[in-house]
């Protein structure tokens, strides 16, 4: 966990899914643990490698609807990145049961934006940079839906509390843009990928070998 934490995003969906057992665990999920940690041993040389560059603090968010097999809740992720390299990240169940792909999405972007602010001030202390900041997501509807002000007949029981991103878009404080799936990093931290598509996600946000 306090690798996960610290500087292995690489783990995030794999530490979510067994930390959903840690109060009762059976013997798939110390295997799973067990894999973990021979992964971990094996990338020994995997690290955060920062470098020059004038970008900001950018934000990619994803979510896999009704990833929880058990529940049928589904999975939140967020990866934030401060001169092209990851600095926080949260691979998470989302509270409530959402009830469509857009509901997911769209609780999922609440949630990076929330982090979003908090970088923020953190970063415009240190530097002085005010830009509005940016978030990535690569779900349409759920753009449309952070920026249309109206209550509508399939999201009016949208919690208000995951309406907080819309207030700040309004205001101009972040910005919600389309990216594609194949280059969204957070892909990585809400389900399975394939090894090449996972590595280009870790590519994304400079977590390499050295």
């Amino acid at each position: 966990m306090y690798a996960m934490v610290c500087t292995r995003p690489d783990i995030s969906y794999a530490v979510s899914m067994v930390s959903r057992y840690m109060t009762n665990p059976g013997k798939a999920h110390w295997q799973a643990v067990k894999w973990i940690l021979r992964y971990l041993r094996g990338t020994t040389n995997t690290c955060l490698e920062f470098g020059r560059c004038k970008d900001g603090v950018i934000g990619y968010v994803d979510s896999d609807f009704a990833g929880d097999l058990d529940r049928r809740r589904s999975l939140s992720g967020y990866v934030f990145s401060i001169g092209g390299c990851a600095v926080s990240w949260k691979a998470s169940l989302q509270p409530i049961v959402a009830l469509s792909t857009t509901e997911a999405e769209y609780i999922a972007m609440t949630e990076g934006v929330k982090e979003a602010m908090w970088l923020r001030g953190l970063f415009g202390e240190l530097t002085s940079y005010w830009d509005p900041t940016i978030v990535y997501s690569d779900s349409q509807s759920a753009i449309h839906l952070s920026k249309d002000q109206m209550f509508h007949e399939r999201t009016k029981h949208i919690d208000v509390k995951f309406h907080f991103v819309r207030d700040v878009i309004g205001k101009r404080t972040v910005t919600v843009k389309k990216i594609g799936t194949e280059d969204n990093p957070a892909d990585m931290l809400t389900k399975s990928l394939t090894i090449a598509k996972f590595k280009h996600c870790l590519d994304l946000v400079a977590v390499s070998s050295i």
